[in-house]
This record gives structure tokens, C-alpha cells and sequence, in this order.
């Protein structure tokens, strides 16, 4: 097993938007980027009842994101994500060199 660091928040933390929550049931988002770690892989959350397993966490630069990124994060494109993100955390501005952990997940079957 890969050595990850300390977690920085719950895993129940990871997905918490209402919109989020319902694009993750619906398999349109299947990553979550996030300054700290909320899940190591192989670890489990609930949303609603729908039980997901965080398949992958792995460090990336904000400027290496693509369209197809913020389509895993449940955006259309790389600028909307870019403009949300933004609006949601006043006086944050995009870093391109800043380092986040994505957290890749999947819909658990049995």
C-alpha cells in the first residue's frame, strides 16, 4: 500500500453539495479534489444510502486540469469548475501550481 498522509477531514465530508450528492448518484461526478485528504483508497462513504469506494487518491497541480477533469467533478468544462470554485471560496484565487489531492471514486457493487 502507497504511504498517504494523515487524513484532514471525515470521509463523510467529501461529497457534501446537494447538486454534488446527486450528480455522484447518478455516476456524472466520480472525482472530488480537496486541499487535505478526506479517503484513503479502498475506503468507503454513504450518500443516501448508496454506498461508494474511493478507487484512487492521487496529487495534481490546478494547471495540469482538463475539461475532462471537471467533467469528472460534475462540471461541463474547466472554466465553470474554475469560476465556481472561486465564487464558493471568496478571496481564494486559482494557483496553477497548487497542489490538491484527487480523490477518484466509484458507486460500490456487491
Amino acid at each position: 500500500m502507497e504511504a498517504y498522509p494523515e487524513k484532514n477531514c471525515s470521509i463523510d465530508r467529501l461529497v457534501t453539495h446537494a447538486k454534488l450528492v446527486e450528480a455522484t448518484k447518478a455516476g456524472r461526478k466520480t472525482q472530488q479534489r480537496r486541499n487535505g485528504v478526506y479517503g484513503w483508497p479502498g475506503e468507503t462513504f454513504e450518500l443516501d444510502g448508496m454506498t461508494f469506494v474511493v478507487t484512487d487518491l492521487k496529487r495534481q497541480r490546478l494547471g495540469d486540469m482538463t475539461d475532462a477533469d471537471a467533467n469528472a467533478e460534475g462540471y461541463p468544462s474547466l472554466d465553470m469548475y474554475r469560476d465556481l470554485i472561486l465564487k464558493m471560496h471568496a478571496g481564494m484565487t486559482w494557483q496553477e501550481d497548487a497542489l490538491v489531492w484527487v480523490h477518484s471514486f466509484a458507486a460500490q457493487t456487491d
